[in-house]
Protein backbone atom coordinates (compact mmCIF):
# COMPACT_ATOMS: atom_id res chain seq x y z
CA UNK A 1 0.00 0.00 0.00
CA UNK A 2 1.46 3.32 -1.05
CA UNK A 3 1.93 6.23 1.27
CA UNK A 4 -0.44 9.15 0.77
CA UNK A 5 0.98 12.31 -0.76
CA UNK A 6 1.89 15.07 1.69
CA UNK A 7 0.11 18.38 1.34
CA UNK A 8 2.18 21.38 0.24
CA UNK A 9 3.54 23.48 3.07
CA UNK A 10 3.30 26.69 1.05
CA UNK A 11 0.70 28.11 -1.35
CA UNK A 12 0.55 27.35 -5.07
CA UNK A 13 2.35 30.56 -6.04
CA UNK A 14 5.18 30.06 -3.51
CA UNK A 15 8.38 28.05 -3.18
CA UNK A 16 10.55 27.43 -0.15
CA UNK A 17 14.15 26.55 0.73
CA UNK A 18 15.83 25.93 4.09
CA UNK A 19 19.42 26.32 5.18
CA UNK A 20 20.33 24.32 8.25
CA UNK A 21 23.42 24.19 10.47
CA UNK A 22 24.66 27.67 9.57
CA UNK A 23 27.57 28.51 11.86
CA UNK A 24 26.42 31.80 13.31
CA UNK A 25 24.07 33.02 15.99
CA UNK A 26 20.40 33.53 15.09
CA UNK A 27 20.70 37.21 16.03
CA UNK A 28 23.44 37.83 13.45
CA UNK A 29 21.64 35.77 10.81
CA UNK A 30 18.42 37.70 11.36
CA UNK A 31 20.20 40.96 10.51
CA UNK A 32 20.99 39.57 7.05
CA UNK A 33 17.51 38.07 6.60
CA UNK A 34 16.03 41.46 7.45
CA UNK A 35 17.90 43.01 4.51
CA UNK A 36 16.10 40.87 1.91
CA UNK A 37 12.52 40.59 3.21
CA UNK A 38 9.92 41.92 0.77
CA UNK A 39 12.37 42.66 -2.07
CA UNK A 40 12.50 41.34 -5.60
CA UNK A 41 14.81 38.34 -5.81
CA UNK A 42 17.31 39.97 -8.17
CA UNK A 43 17.65 42.98 -5.86
CA UNK A 44 18.04 40.66 -2.85
CA UNK A 45 20.76 38.64 -4.62
CA UNK A 46 22.63 41.84 -5.45
CA UNK A 47 22.47 43.06 -1.87
CA UNK A 48 23.73 39.73 -0.55
CA UNK A 49 26.52 39.68 -3.14
CA UNK A 50 27.95 42.99 -1.92
CA UNK A 51 27.18 42.64 1.77
CA UNK A 52 30.17 42.69 4.09
CA UNK A 53 28.66 40.11 6.47
CA UNK A 54 30.21 36.64 6.34
CA UNK A 55 26.89 34.83 6.64
CA UNK A 56 25.49 36.63 3.56
CA UNK A 57 27.13 33.97 1.36
CA UNK A 58 25.12 31.20 3.06
CA UNK A 59 21.89 33.20 2.82
CA UNK A 60 22.59 33.83 -0.88
CA UNK A 61 22.91 30.08 -1.48
CA UNK A 62 19.58 29.40 0.24
CA UNK A 63 17.89 32.16 -1.79
CA UNK A 64 19.28 30.72 -5.02
CA UNK A 65 17.94 27.32 -3.98
CA UNK A 66 14.48 28.81 -3.37
CA UNK A 67 14.57 30.44 -6.81
CA UNK A 68 15.60 27.15 -8.42
CA UNK A 69 12.80 25.32 -6.57
CA UNK A 70 10.28 27.88 -7.81
CA UNK A 71 11.44 27.50 -11.40
CA UNK A 72 11.95 23.74 -11.62
CA UNK A 73 9.37 22.29 -9.23
CA UNK A 74 6.51 24.80 -9.36
CA UNK A 75 6.87 26.43 -12.82
CA UNK A 76 6.93 29.99 -11.47
CA UNK A 77 8.32 32.93 -13.41
CA UNK A 78 11.72 33.91 -11.99
CA UNK A 79 11.44 37.55 -13.07
CA UNK A 80 8.29 38.13 -11.01
CA UNK A 81 9.43 36.55 -7.74
CA UNK A 82 9.77 38.43 -4.46
CA UNK A 83 11.11 37.29 -1.08
CA UNK A 84 7.84 36.80 0.79
CA UNK A 85 9.27 35.48 4.06
CA UNK A 86 12.74 35.02 5.50
CA UNK A 87 12.79 33.77 9.06
CA UNK A 88 15.49 32.44 11.33
CA UNK A 89 15.49 29.73 13.98
CA UNK A 90 17.87 28.22 16.49
CA UNK A 91 19.71 24.99 15.88
CA UNK A 92 22.17 23.12 18.07
CA UNK A 93 24.78 24.74 20.30
CA UNK A 94 28.27 23.32 20.71
CA UNK A 95 29.32 23.62 24.33
CA UNK A 96 33.03 24.10 24.94
CA UNK A 97 35.02 25.22 27.96
CA UNK A 98 38.07 27.34 28.62
CA UNK A 99 40.29 26.90 31.67
CA UNK A 100 40.26 29.88 34.02
CA UNK A 101 42.16 30.78 37.16
CA UNK A 102 41.83 28.94 40.48
CA UNK A 103 40.48 25.72 38.96
CA UNK A 104 37.40 27.26 37.39
CA UNK A 105 36.12 27.06 33.83
CA UNK A 106 34.66 29.56 31.43
CA UNK A 107 31.78 28.32 29.32
CA UNK A 108 31.99 28.87 25.55
CA UNK A 109 28.83 28.45 23.49
CA UNK A 110 29.13 28.07 19.71
CA UNK A 111 25.62 28.47 18.29
CA UNK A 112 24.27 27.22 14.97
CA UNK A 113 21.10 28.50 13.32
CA UNK A 114 18.81 27.85 10.36
CA UNK A 115 17.04 30.06 7.86
CA UNK A 116 13.87 29.49 5.83
CA UNK A 117 13.23 31.57 2.72
CA UNK A 118 9.84 31.62 0.96
CA UNK A 119 9.59 33.28 -2.45
CA UNK A 120 6.26 34.26 -4.00
CA UNK A 121 5.22 35.08 -7.56
CA UNK A 122 3.48 38.43 -7.96
CA UNK A 123 1.49 39.61 -10.94
CA UNK A 124 2.79 42.70 -12.70
CA UNK A 125 0.43 45.69 -12.40
CA UNK A 126 -0.71 46.98 -15.79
Amino acid sequence: MAQSKNARRVAEDQAMAKGRMIKTSPQKLNLVAQMIRGKKVQRALDELEFSRKRVALDVRRVLQSAIANAEENHDLDVDSLIVDQAFVGKNMVLKRWHARARGRIGRIRKPFSEITIVVREVEEAA
